[in-house]
């Protein structure tokens, strides 16, 4: 096959703490090489590479494909009690699946409970847009046959299918010399057809050649705290989770031609996501009903400043009330005039947050502590009428 029919759609970085080796300049270098036309990325519970992964394909003109392979649970995903976590290879379709995916992963960490996961629940909820792969023998749909046999897989899939949109779930086959995928792949085929699901073929790529297998290997025995001989014995000697070749490819998976021709298939449903760092994208700060992020931001604003005022006349300072109110009222024209009275919300939550939990935050850093506006939200600590500060070196 040429290299125009393949791409590799489950790939670990860096990103992929203590698990992934490959770094994104070296990866899109090497996709390049290798002549093929897109490649994804789909690191461990995160998305932390996205950008830098996007920006560098995008200069080497190659299609990102943005995912993530997130921990799945059968289970109730908040329940301390329920520690079951499975791989399940998500990538964004569109521009919509894109920003289900990152839903999806926030809320794997928000609410995951003993770790980052995410379960049927959240997944049919954020669903639309996003392609399904059932991913490695980690993955959900593997651990039911390994563990429980060919039916519990049948009803695992059929589970995941009903999450996702028609033909945007597919079975993943993979194959790295590991003695149970062969028996494995075999019944992934069988159920796959008997679902009508689509097969797609992948290299669970941690390193980009076989020469880098034994240093991945060692990141491993650190995230695991164990022997380099152990995690030889599990991965039984195997070099082959790389980033093969479109001839390694077709040869690893020659009875098998659909499942390598799905994967230009999946690429090109993976289409229409803009620059994520195109523009800037605040979270919107939820406001108590009958605000706006504007109103609420004056309220807060005003309510602080008379705590510091408070404060001021204990340590025997006389402030002009006029001056304070009329230097607050400017700021506050100027913060909603730029579109900024959200960005002040959020950054008073969370300074706030960390200085009730005891951790130490500066009494201000740089043009910041010019503003009246951060003084009474206390997310500085400096009186910029007092100490003589511009607030139009902040903003203006």
């Amino acid at each position: 096959m040429s290299a125009a029919e393949l791409v590799h759609l489950h790939v670990h970085s860096e990103f992929s703490m203590l698990d992934g080796a490959i770094r994104l300049p070296a990866l899109v270098d090497k996709v390049r090489s290798l002549g093929m036309p897109a490649v994804a990325l789909t690191d461990h519970d995160n998305m932390h590479g996205a950008v830098r992964f996007y920006k560098a394909c995008k200069a080497a003109e190659i299609k990102p494909i943005l995912g993530c392979e997130v921990a799945f649970t059968p289970g109730d995903r908040k329940d301390p009690a329920n520690r079951r976590a499975h791989h399940l290879v998500l990538l964004a379709g569109s521009q919509t699946g894109y920003e289900n995916l990152v839903r999806l992963v926030s809320r794997g960490w928000v609410e995951g409970g003993a770790r980052p996961r995410i379960d049927f629940e959240v997944l049919r909820e954020h669903s639309e847009g996003v392609v399904g792969l059932s991913a490695c023998m980690g993955g959900y749909v593997a651990q039911e046959i390994l563990l429980k046999g060919e039916e519990a897989g049948r009803d695992a899939l059929g589970k995941l299918k009903d999450c996702f949109a028609e033909k945007h779930f597919f079975v993943e086959l993979q194959d790295h010399g590991f003695p149970e995928q062969g028996p494995l792949n075999e019944i992934l085929v069988e159920l796959a057809r008997d679902l009508t699901l689509p097969l797609v073929a992948t290299n669970d790529c941690h390193y980009l050649g076989r020469e880098q297998a034994r240093a991945q290997l060692a990141l491993q025995c650190i995230a695991a705290g164990r022997p380099l001989e152990d995690m030889e014995r599990a991965h039984h000697g195997s070099d082959r989770m790389y980033l093969g070749s479109p001839e390694e490819m077709a040869e690893t998976f020659r009875h098998l031609p659909e499942a390598l021709a799905n994967t230009l298939l999946v690429a090109e449903m993976c289409g229409g996501v803009c620059d994520p760092l195109s523009k800037p994208k605040l979270p919107r700060f939820p406001v108590p009903e009958g605000h706006t992020e504007a109103s609420f931001l004056e309220r807060l604003s005003r309510e602080g400043l008379a705590a510091r005022f408070d404060e001021l006349t204990r340590q025997g300072y006389s402030p002009s009330q006029a001056e304070y109110d009329e230097r607050l009222a400017w700021e506050l024209g100027v913060i909603n005039s730029m579109g900024f009275p959200g960005y002040f919300l959020i950054v008073q939550d969370f300074i706030n947050w960390a200085k009730q939990q005891g951790i130490p935050v500066g009494p201000g850093r740089g043009s910041g502590a010019g503003s009246l506006v951060a003084y009474a939200l206390r997310i500085t600590d400096l009186d910029p009428i007092h100490h003589l500060l511009l607030f139009e070196r902040f903003l203006n």
